[in-house]
C-alpha cells in the first residue's frame, strides 16, 4: 500500500471515521523531506555543524535506495553490511515471533538512522521494514569512520542521535509497562508529532500521519480494537482530529497532560550546544 491502510484495517477505520484514501503522491507522508535537510536538522537538534561538516553528511548519504511499502528493508539475521538512513517516508524497527504476531520496537522517520551501530555484529537482531515508500541512504562503514573521526562533533551529533533513540526505547517500555492503554497512545501521537516537528515535516498544528491501527497496537501492546476505541475517545475529547493520513493536535497542552508526557527524553533542547561550531 502505499502508505494507505490493508483493506481489513481501511474498513475498520473507515467505519469509525478515522480513515479516508490517501492524498495525492506529492503530499504523501515523508515526501516533503528530500536530501539530507532531515539528517541535519535532526542532529542540530544537539550540536550546530559547520558548512564543511554538513557537506560531509551530503557525501555519505549520496548513495540512495528504495523501499516499497510494507517490505523489510533488511530481516533479522541478515548480514548487516551498511548503515541506514532514513531520508524520506517512514520505517519501523520490528521483530516477529514464528507464530507471526509482530512487536514494533521503534518507529523512524526522516532525519533517523535505522541501525547506526549494527555494521560491527555479523548478523541483524532484529528486522528494519518500511510503512510508506521509503528511501534511505545506504552509507558504508569506513565512510561513517572516515566522517567521524574527522570532526570529533560529527561524532558528538552522532552519539546524541543514539542517545535519543535508546532514551526513546525506554520510555516505551515504561509505555507498556505502567501507562494506561489512552496514555500510551496519546504519548505517541505527542511523541511522533514532536519528533517530526523537529526535522521540519509538521505544518502548524497538523502532520501526516500513515500509521493503521494495527501499527500503534503493534507498538504500544494492545489489540487493534482496542486502540480504535481508545482513539475514538481522544476524538470525542477534542484532543485529536485524525483522518486523511493527518494528524491534528488542536491543543498539544492538554494531549501532553493526557499522556503524562515529560519531553525530556527526546534531548531536543540543544544539550550539545557547548560543542556547537563557531562559522
Amino acid at each position: 500500500m502505499a502508505g494507505a491502510p490493508t483493506d481489513a484495517d481501511a474498513d475498520q477505520l473507515a467505519l469509525a471515521g478515522l480513515w479516508t484514501p490517501p492524498r495525492p503522491p506529492a503530499a504523501a507522508s515523508g515526501e516533503r523531506a528530500t536530501g539530507e535537510a532531515p539528517l541535519i536538522l535532526n542532529l542540530e537538534s544537539y550540536v550546530r555543524l559547520s558548512p564543511d561538516e554538513h557537506a560531509a553528511l551530503r557525501r555519505i548519504s549520496r548513495i540512495q535506495r528504495r523501499v516499497e511499502p510494507r517490505a523489510d528493508l533488511i530481516r533479522e539475521g541478515d548480514e548487516s553490511r551498511y548503515v541506514h538512513l532514513v531520508l524520506s517516508g517512514w520505517g519501523c524497527r520490528h521483530k516477529t515471533l514464528p507464530d507471526g504476531r509482530r512487536q514494533v520496537l521503534a518507529f523512524l522517520l526522516p532525519g533517523d538512522f535505522c541501525n547506526l551501530n549494527m555494521y560491527l555484529l555479523k548478523e541483524m537482531d532484529h528486522s528494519v521494514g518500511a510503512i510508506t515508500r521509503l528511501c534511505v541512504a545506504e552509507i558504508a562503514r569506513d565512510e561513517i569512520e572516515a566522517a567521524t573521526a574527522a570532526s570529533p562533533r560529527l561524532a558528538a551529533a552522532l552519539w546524541w542521535h543514539e542517545l535519543e533513540q535508546a532514551a526513546i526505547q525506554r520510555e516505551w517500555t515504561l509505555n507498556v509497562g505502567q501507562r494506561s492503554a489512552l496514555e500510551r497512545v496519546a504519548h505517541l501521537f505527542v511523541e511522533l508529532f514532536l519528533r517530526l516537528r523537529a526535522v521540519g515535516l509538521t505544518e502548524g498544528d497538523s502532520c501526516d500521519f500513515p500509521l493503521t491501527q494495527c501499527d500503534i497496537a503493534d507498538a504500544i501492546g494492545v489489540s487493534s480494537v482496542h486502540v480504535n476505541r481508545v482513539i475514538q475517545e481522544l476524538r470525542r475529547a477534542g484532543l485529536v482530529v485524525l483522518g486523511g493520513r493527518t494528524l491534528t493536535i488542536p491543543d498539544l497542552p492538554a494531549l501532553k497532560q493526557a499522556a503524562l508526557f515529560n519531553p525530556k527524553y527526546l534531548h531536543l533542547d540543544r544539550e550539545g550546544r557547548t560543542l556547537d561550531a563557531i562559522d
